[in-house]
């Protein structure tokens, strides 16, 4: 009774559809958000962005300065969270705004859509247009933008940004501003120089987050030059925009070079000088993957289209594409330009050659949920007119909206996945003190040690070398900076590499078998060097370089399958290792990072069975093989551990 009495105390104002509606969603939104968020590190990048958020480090290109500084700031609020939870629900935030934004840009694409007048009768039995009627169309356009929204928000690769820390999340809230400034510039009764800079600030923060804002370049344009048309007095906005927006770029990118300066833990390109800042904002060493092949792009295009059913089911598809029809017979600019936005971005998408490519079709996928929007908007009217009732045209609107989130809540939920988490934690704790472990599991372990060593400070004696980013100069210095005597007796091989690497680095003329041999020298140097460490080797170096003899062992050394790494020494005895006493958890739905983990750890457990019983180990093999059993049952044991087993058994 309270609470209806409450109610009533609050005025009507408040309380109305269009108030109601615009904070209703996002804030349900953000609660199924936190139901899914991740509590630890996830795969890929992960570990390494909140462990530089949480440094004021350097992030991998193009360095992330927005995303850094404003993760930072959120982590100095006193929350009762881990900072890597912290993190990942900045993630949820930075969606959920992302979707209030882009329902109040959706409600301002409506405002300019022309649907014919529809009659309905009122109370006392006379028709009138409904277009005319008090509010009722007005509910139309908030319930239809809420729907599409609701589509979007729980479509599997937006709703995946909010599980976890990734710059992805920041760019769709970046996306939404850009959205909501632009149309309003474009929209209002008198567009103002004032409100084109707001729009071309967005634009900056944008690029000072992530790359993909040009694919929302197009969009913000066409509104443009549909309002202010080529002239004198439009290029003078655009100049003064411009201006204003290079400031903001340019003070927040000051960022990389100053705090590179100061030599942080995670120094990722090293950008203290000009030749430095600049490959890194470029992402020079992934331009390799733009633009490289026709067939790459079609197999882009394709992989796209399939996953379409996916993101919004179905029936959230059809309605797009009613919602397509409708805006072509109704409103033929706005058809134009949401047609040219999306096929621009998704042909600029597509050409990029990268496994991971869903983060690069969310714009795409904004747009798509623009497009159901004027579908549901569309159907509103059908409906009411066809049964001259808006509550019952309106009562399918929920149920349909939610098909998203019931298909794909399983697919998305990360709140139970703590692999990751898990498998870092045991490769730290398995190996001795002041261990070196030589690697390029990135998305599986090194980026989440990256925050567990740097903040949680777990296990900082452990030393682990990226065998993949050995090949960048940069590395170098952030190895020598944190474990200042790892290439002690090394420099000349270190310096003699630098060398030939540089014209590679610089674009220039090399000599790429030059650069292997000194390549593979120094990655035999960091073995015999480091004599007195006990050196580790991950499974895929022994599978693919090692076999391919791209990389080998110095003289007098042999690997011993360790638990989760091999283990290179000169001894010929037996070398112990500790029980299987680790923790591994999988999710009830393994990705296939979780499934690489599985394998990895069941294979190196069966190497060590093998070696146990070739030393007579017997209750130490039928150990790790009960791990196996009950703690991988994906695995697969090969057929000749079996073999072993049974033997010892019978």
């Amino acid at each position: 009774m309270k609470i209806v009495s409450y109610l009533k105390n609050i005025p009507s104002k408040y309380l109305r559809i269009e108030t109601v509606t615009a904070f209703i969603i996002p804030f349900f939104v953000l609660i199924i958000y936190m139901i899914t968020l991740a509590h630890g590190v996830i795969q890929i990048d992960s570990g390494e962005l909140a462990a530089v958020q949480a440094t004021l480090g350097i992030a991998h290109p193009t360095g992330y300065p927005l995303f850094t500084l404003a993760g930072y700031i959120f982590l100095q609020l006193p929350l009762p969270f881990s900072s890597i939870y912290q993190l990942n629900l900045l993630a949820a935030i930075w969606c959920a705004l992302g979707i209030f934004f882009l329902f109040k840009s959706v409600l301002l694409l409506l405002q300019n859509i022309n649907i014919d007048s529809i009659q309905i009768k009122n109370k006392t039995g006379n028709k009138k247009s409904l277009t005319d009627a008090d509010g009722e169309s007005k509910k139309i356009s908030y319930l239809s933008a809420a729907g599409g929204m609701v589509f979007l928000a729980f479509s599997r690769t937006f709703w995946m940004q909010s599980t976890s820390v990734e710059v992805y999340s920041l760019q769709i809230f970046i996306f939404s501003l850009i959205f909501y400034f632009s149309l309003r510039s474009s929209e209002s009764k008198r567009s103002t120089l004032f409100q084109w800079v707001g729009t071309g600030i967005a634009l900056a923060l944008g690029f000072t987050n992530h790359m993909t804002t040009i694919l929302i370049v197009p969009f913000t344009a066409i509104l443009y030059f549909s309002r202010e048309r080529f002239g004198s007095s439009s290029l003078k906005k655009i100049l003064i925009t411009a201006t204003v927006s290079f400031l903001v770029l340019f003070l927040l990118y000051l960022y990389l070079p100053i705090r590179s300066s100061l030599n942080p833990e995670i120094n990722w390109g090293n950008p203290v000088n000009f030749e430095n800042f600049f490959r890194h904002v470029t992402g020079k060493q992934y331009q390799v993957w733009l633009f490289s092949s026709f067939d790459s792009a079609i197999k882009q295009l394709k992989y796209f289209a399939e996953n379409l059913p996916g993101e919004f089911t179905w029936p959230g598809l059809i309605i797009g594409l009613f919602g397509l029809f409708s805006i072509y017979r109704s409103n033929i600019r706005i058809f134009w330009l949401l047609f040219i936005s999306f096929v621009s971005a998704l042909l600029y998408a597509i050409n990029y050659d990268i496994a991971d490519i869903d983060s690069y079709f969310l714009f795409n996928y904004i747009l798509i949920a623009i497009l159901i929007t004027l579908g549901l908007y569309r159907l509103q009217y059908l409906l009411i007119s066809k049964y001259n009732s808006m509550k019952r045209a309106i009562i399918f609107l929920p149920l349909i909206s939610l098909f998203p989130l019931l298909i794909n809540f399983s697919k998305v939920d990360q709140s139970d996945q703590h692999t990751f988490d898990d498998y870092t934690k045991s490769i730290l704790n398995s190996v001795e003190k002041d261990a070196i472990i030589f690697s390029y599991q990135w998305d599986y372990f090194i980026s989440a040690s990256y925050y567990y060593q740097f903040v949680e400070k777990i296990r900082e004696d452990v030393i682990i070398v990226d065998k993949e980013l050995l090949r960048r100069s940069w590395y170098f210095n952030q190895l020598k900076r944190n474990k200042p005597d790892l290439f002690d007796g090394m420099e000349e091989d270190i310096s003699q590499f630098l060398k030939v690497l540089q014209p590679f680095e610089d674009g220039d003329v090399f000599d790429p078998n030059l650069l292997e041999m000194n390549y593979r020298n120094v990655m035999k140097r960091l073995v015999e060097t480091n004599e007195g460490r006990d050196f580790y080797i991950g499974l895929e170096l022994f599978s693919n370089e090692m076999q391919r003899g791209e990389f080998s062992l110095p003289g007098g050394y042999n690997l011993v399958p360790h638990i989760f790494l091999f283990k290179a020494t000169k001894s010929n005895e037996y070398i112990d290792a500790p029980d299987a006493d680790f923790i591994l958890r999988f999710p009830p739905n393994k990705n296939r990072y979780n499934v690489f983990i599985e394998e990895t750890v069941g294979r190196m457990l069966s190497y060590r069975i093998l070696y146990e019983i070739s030393w007579d180990r017997k209750n130490k093999a039928i150990g790790y093989y009960k791990k196996i059993r009950e703690g991988l049952p994906g695995f697969q044991i090969p057929p000749q551990v079996m073999e072993r087993i049974q033997q010892i058994e019978n």
